[in-house]
């Protein structure tokens, strides 16, 4: 049993040996997608993505697990059989000369390219995996042992805080440091020049608009729906509000690409696809970690970094962050 359970390891690491199928099954680890879903994050057509996908479902890394009718459509959505294990066991074999550091939480560009920092700088020594799964899902992995950083940007409204008043609820017998990442501006992504003329989130309730929504658990899905609930705007209304999505520049992309008309997302996304924006509010991102591990030496590099000039120069060049609490520390 041992010597086949080496051949399936050797076989599933020669499917995963293509960058591509890599990407796709860590996209699916983070949750549920379509075919088109994956060909707007990965800029590749839906074919090419049929293709390995189907060597993944052979594997057995993958399943089908929905099918849903979207604008006439019908939509197969994917994912992960492993989901995080898999992430360690097969995907990334533990290797003492290396220092494996999971992230799971809500999608941020300034995150990702800290983990493309420490790629670049320190390769075969730190990795840092950032994985979109939206806030909610992030501090569950956290709780769970699964991740060793959260990234979450929870607002709740009675209080009007973000962040603190999830993590008293879900970590009531566990200290967490919550270290701020960075404000955000978030807002409507609308094509160029914005011929729809979309001014607010009550025009996404017109008929001719189709609008790309984010992922159930993230920060921003949540915002969106408690907004929807103090305008007393029923979601059967919003065409497309099913079409989900787990990252910022996907949702930038499927504008882009007129797929949609319309998306809630970050004003980053909107200039790295050179789409037009309008502004609607400015939240807190911060990276929640267990307080034994503030003093971890394998997270001293993310830790480093984000405090450094140069990544605040990154954020500058992205848009849209405001940097001046970021590496501030919060104990709840």
């Amino acid at each position: 049993m041992e010597s086949i359970q080496r051949i399936q390891d050797f076989e599933h690491l020669k499917i995963l040996a293509d960058s591509h199928r890599l990407t796709i099954l860590r996209l699916l680890m983070a949750g549920p997608a379509t075919l088109s879903q994956l060909g707007l994050v990965l800029d590749e057509h839906p074919a090419r993505v049929r293709h390995h996908l189907k060597q993944l479902e052979s594997a057995g890394l993958v399943e089908l697990v929905d099918t849903r009718v979207v604008r006439g459509f019908v939509e197969k959505y994917y994912r992960a059989k492993a989901r995080a294990f898999l992430l360690h066991e097969v995907i990334l074999p533990h290797s003492p000369n290396r220092d494996i550091i999971t992230a799971l939480g809500s999608h941020d560009m300034a995150f990702e390219r800290l983990a493309q920092h420490l790629h670049q700088r320190k390769p075969g020594t730190v990795e840092l995996l950032v994985l979109p799964v939206g806030s909610l899902e992030g501090l569950i992995a956290l709780r769970q042992g699964i991740a060793q950083i959260a990234g979450c940007h929870l607002l709740d409204p009675e209080s009007g805080e973000y962040n603190l008043p999830y993590i008293q609820h879900l970590f009531p017998d566990r200290e967490v440091t919550l270290i701020t990442l960075a404000h955000r501006e978030q807002g409507l992504i609308v094509q160029p020049g914005n011929p729809h003329q979309i001014r607010n989130l009550e025009d996404l309730t017109r008929a001719d608009l189709v609008m790309v929504n984010r992922n159930r658990g993230s920060g921003t899905r949540l915002w969106l729906d408690h907004q929807l609930e103090s305008l007393s705007i029923s979601r059967q209304r919003l065409r497309g509000y099913e079409c989900e999505v787990c990252m910022h520049t996907a949702v930038a992309a499927a504008v882009q690409r007129d797929t949609a008309d319309v998306g809630l997302g970050l004003l980053a996304a909107a200039r790295q696809f050179e789409l037009d924006f309008i502004p609607l509010f400015r939240e807190r991102f911060d990276l929640v970690v267990p307080k034994e591990r503030i003093d971890d030496r394998s997270l001293m590099p993310v830790f480093d970094y984000l405090v450094s000039g140069e990544f605040r120069r990154t954020l500058d060049e992205l848009g849209g962050y405001e940097t001046s609490h970021t590496g501030e520390q919060i104990n709840p």
